[in-house]
Parts: structure tokens; sequence; C-alpha cells
């Protein structure tokens, strides 16, 4: 495989493994795709929604970062598939950063030009849902070391409660 963001940028990959109770695949896909929703249970939500651009669904998502720090924000587009491999249901979502000119940077908020994830949901066997996610950008700016530590140790736990919380309010607001 070719090194797409080689070692010497000090950035880092994200590689989750983790287990939702009591959210189908199915619905943990759904929940995920769903901006609308997104917007109510996710508290670094303080913009997105989807457009088309010539053709092309594209994302814009401007996500709030503590004080004093600049919010970043995300153009970029995404796929979603169901995949048979072995007769194991697979959800499948892509999404990576893309350069639309219709969608210009914002004066204060840094742009998130270099952003790539890979998800991917199947069933645990029971009611629930086993989630591997890829992910990784570059935040742009100086992000201090105490924010890279807070989002490996906390934030991206928090993260994968925050969605089973919301698949379990999804499917009864639904």
């Amino acid at each position: 495989l070719p090194i797409l963001f080689p070692q010497q940028s000090g950035l880092y990959e994200y590689k989750i493994f983790g287990g939702l109770a009591d959210c189908p695949p199915k619905l943990c896909a759904d929940v995920y795709m769903d901006l609308d929703f997104r917007r109510e249970w996710d508290q670094y939500v303080k913009e997105l929604y989807e457009k088309t651009y010539d053709g092309e669904k594209v994302i814009y998502w401007e996500v709030k970062y503590p004080f004093p720090l600049s919010n970043r924000d995300y153009v970029y587009i995404r796929e979603r598939r169901e995949m048979d491999v072995d007769g194991r249901k697979i959800w499948v979502v892509l999404a990576q950063s893309v350069s639309v000119p219709q969608c210009p940077e914002k004066p204060g908020i840094i742009r998130v030009k270099s952003y790539k994830q890979s998800l991917a949901i199947e069933s645990d066997g029971k009611t629930g849902s086993k989630v591997y996610m890829y992910y990784f950008d570059n935040p742009g700016g100086m992000i201090p070391s105490w924010l890279v530590n807070w989002a490996a140790k906390s934030g991206v736990p928090a993260f994968l409660k925050d969605i089973q919380k919301a698949c379990l309010s999804y499917s009864k607001s639904t």
C-alpha cells in the first residue's frame, strides 16, 4: 500500500474497534447517515448539511472546537453500501474531503482539507453491532497535545457512547 500520510507529518490516524450493544447494524448505519438527526445528538456540530453541486452530493460540516481554538470545517463526499461477505451482511460508509468552489472557506474557521474515513458495521451475533472505523484528518493550525490526547482517550469512546444513545432514541423517534 502506498503511504498516504507519511509518518513525518506528526499527525495521527485513528483505528477504532468497538461494540454497540442493542444497536442493530442497519439502525446504526441509518443513524450515522442521518445528518438532521446528528445535529440533535452531536454536541460538537455547529453546522451540518448536504447540498448537490454539479450533480454530486457534498456535505458541509462545521465542528465546534474548545476556546481558544478556531472551529474547523469539512467539505466531503460519502457513500454507503450494504455488502454481503461470505454470508455476513456488512454496512460500509466511506467519506473523503473534496474541494468545491461553491463552498469557499469562511473567515475565522479553519478548513480541514485532508479528511478520510472508513466505517464498517456488522452484527455482533446478538442484538448489537461490531464497529470498525479508520479516521484521518489534518486539522490544520496548532492543536495542543492535551487536545490530541483527549480525543484519543476520551473523545472517541464518548462518541461511541453518544452514537449508541442516539441509536436507542432514533428507534423511538421513527
